[in-house]
């Protein structure tokens, strides 16, 4: 009689997978959000120069075009690690 082979255990689930990564886990609404709240919307179309951040901006509106649009969700990640540096620099003062 054979024994059932054990399974590998599962890695610890409070380990996080990507630890390094400030991206994992934030969805782009979070990131929209956080960034309308930390720029306003008129800063946030300078920055970012697309329709869907200077005319009517909205979160919706946002979000239908960034994720069609890879190129402009990248600026918009790459924005939101800025604002995360800007904000641990200016807790440490």
């Amino acid at each position: 009689m054979s024994t059932p082979e054990t399974p590998p255990p599962a890695p610890p689930a409070n380990k996080p997978t990507q630890p390094r990564n400030p991206l994992h886990g934030v969805t782009l609404e979070a990131m929209v959000v956080g960034l309308a709240d930390y720029f306003g919307w008129d800063e946030l179309g300078r920055q970012i120069p697309i329709r869907c951040f200077q005319i009517d901006p909205s979160v919706g509106s946002s979000l239908k075009f960034l994720r069609k649009t890879p190129w402009a969700r990248e600026k918009v990640e790459s924005l939101y690690l800025f604002m995360l540096r800007d904000q641990r620099r200016n807790a440490q003062e």
